[in-house]
């Protein structure tokens, strides 16, 4: 079966959860993950929750766990630099039951060639299922938050959500 195929037999409209991790922002000031709600709701998702937590170990698995099965999608934002505070991949990459490399990848090859230059070896985005939900995590800038949701998530998830779906019984 063909990819477009494969497209078209993915839902309309996903469920989502947004994530933002960070030591300082409120979700009144929580830019990035506002953006992230805007465009999956431009894009017809239905956004089901959005919060912000600290970055702690706990608090990021927490977050996850409880949204994971429940939704479609859950997407995080902040906590995936090199600094020792960043513990976002960390915590979130164990919980995978599959690992999807080519999104992170991808990921870092776009912000090389159309964002940030060298800078994109830092980023450390992550994707992968989590109680048969698809996880994203993005860093939280503005930037890298739009670009992968334009580039790569919102051209993809339903996708995903499809392929993750279609062997459960």
């Amino acid at each position: 079966m063909s990819v477009e195929a494969h497209k078209q037999e993915a839902p309309s409209q996903v469920t989502a959860a947004v994530i933002t991790v960070s030591d300082t922002r409120t979700k009144e000031t929580d830019k990035s993950g506002q953006l992230i709600e805007t465009l999956l709701e431009e894009n017809g998702h239905q956004v089901e929750s959005r919060t912000v937590v600290t970055d702690e170990k706990a608090s990021i698995e927490n977050a996850v766990l409880s949204t994971c099965g429940t939704q479609d999608v859950v997407i995080l934002n902040g906590g995936t630099g090199i600094a020792a505070r960043d513990v976002t991949i960390e915590t979130v990459v164990p919980l995978f039951t599959k690992e999807i490399p080519g999104f992170g990848e991808i990921f870092r090859m776009l912000s090389y060639t159309e964002d940030i230059g060298s800078a994109a070896v830092l980023s450390r985005a992550a994707a992968g299922v989590v109680n048969g939900t698809v996880v994203f995590s993005l860093p939280g800038s503005r930037g890298a938050v739009r670009l992968g949701m334009t580039k790569l998530i919102l051209p993809e998830a339903a996708h995903m959500v499809r392929e993750v779906r279609k062997d459960r019984s």
